[in-house]
């Protein structure tokens, strides 16, 4: 597991995975959940970040459909590891505001997580 032993699980409004904090990330992990889950946690976790906190997502693969919706307030970087699944790294970017309402969660064509 990617999520450090001090991490403390924490309430998140939405999830349907249980979120860990830390003194500097936010985790969760996705990789056993289908569509549209993981697009909807990674929605609700980086709806918690600001300057100071990074998001780390645990998924089967890399939400190549969420990164051009999110790309204007976040950066990201993802890396396979080596139990067929990816560590995706979210911050956010200094002195942007962040508005996900008109984000679409839903699952269809090229945006789905599969």
């Amino acid at each position: 597991m990617i999520i450090p032993e001090n991490a403390k699980q924490i309430e998140v409004n939405g999830a349907t995975v249980p979120f860990f904090k830390d003194e500097e990330s936010y985790y969760f992990d996705s990789s056993l959940t289908a569509p549209p889950e993981p697009m909807v946690n990674a929605m609700v976790g980086l709806q918690l970040l600001d300057d100071k906190y990074k998001l780390i997502m645990i998924n089967h693969k890399a939400p190549m459909g969420l990164f051009p919706k999110i790309k204007d307030s976040f950066n990201y970087e993802f890396v396979e590891l080596p139990n067929d699944t990816v560590k995706v790294t979210f911050i956010k970017k200094t002195n942007t505001s962040v508005n996900l309402s008109n984000v679409d969660t839903s699952c269809s064509g090229s945006g789905c997580m599969h």
